[in-house]
């Protein structure tokens, strides 16, 4: 496979500041493809980010946008468009948690994870689709899911609605937009090694270690790999499915 197998393309990621988010853009950059990504708050990381990624040789836009808001989030897939001429790609990865048990949850709590993480994502497939449908061969989603949405997980009855909101948002999707050479995917993820993860407690963390059968977390450069075999002409045959890398804890 080429190094450069996405010379040419474009793409947006969006929470792309730290994190998986972050290594997916990195990864996309270094395979050629021009990058655009949002950021809410740390405009220095955003700043950092923008210089690795043209670094790789390719096109960047950065810009601060709230994925919840709809006319921002279309504002921003239109100045990307204009700035890279299209968007052959998608990847909604921005996301948030506000844990704890329901009795406990406020509606604050709620309205912001659903917002973020579903909405978000709805925002921005909806943005995205006219300029995917101007082109020859079609293009890319893919939803940054959780097994949280497969399996729910306690304490986070928002997350998991979201995170399964997200496979029904993908497999709904798939089905319109597949005449137009659109494929819509979703990657279940299941424990990565990110800052959230760090910081876990060593007890909670021996816990959940014993319940994956490969007996590690994942790590963010195996998920921007997969996540760039799903954009990929490899798997342009893949469409409307949910893939757990998840290290076996969701079979």
């Amino acid at each position: 496979m080429s190094e450069k197998q996405f010379t040419g393309k474009s793409a947006i990621v969006t929470g792309a500041t730290r994190g998986i988010g972050r290594a997916i853009a990195s990864e996309l950059a270094k395979r050629g493809a021009n990058v655009a990504f949002n950021y809410s708050k740390s405009a220095d990381e955003a700043d950092k980010l923008k210089s690795e990624i043209e670094c790789a040789g390719v096109k960047c836009f950065a810009a601060q946008c709230d994925v919840a808001n709809t006319e921002a989030s279309a504002e921003f897939c239109k100045q990307t468009a204009a700035e890279f001429g299209t968007i052959d790609f998608l990847v909604n990865n921005a996301g948030i948690t506000r844990d704890t048990l329901i009795l406990r949850m406020k509606e604050t709590d709620w309205d912001a994870v659903i917002d973020t993480n579903l909405k978000g994502a709805w925002n921005f497939s909806k943005a995205v689709l006219r300029p995917m449908m101007k082109n020859e061969t079609g293009g890319s989603i893919l939803n940054i899911s959780s097994i949280s949405g497969v399996v729910g997980m306690l304490g986070q009855t928002n997350y998991s609605a979201s995170k399964a909101g997200m496979i029904g948002l993908t497999k709904s999707l798939a089905k319109e937009i597949a005449s137009r050479k659109i494929t819509v995917n979703a990657l279940a993820l299941g424990l990565i090694e990110t800052e959230m993860a760090s910081e876990m407690n060593a007890e909670f963390r021996e816990k959940i270690l014993a319940q994956i059968p490969l007996g590690r977390l994942g790590n963010v450069q195996e998920v921007a790999e997969i996540a760039c075999f799903m954009l990929s002409d490899a798997a342009r045959y893949i469409t409307g499915q949910v893939i757990q890398p998840d290290g076996g804890l969701a079979m």
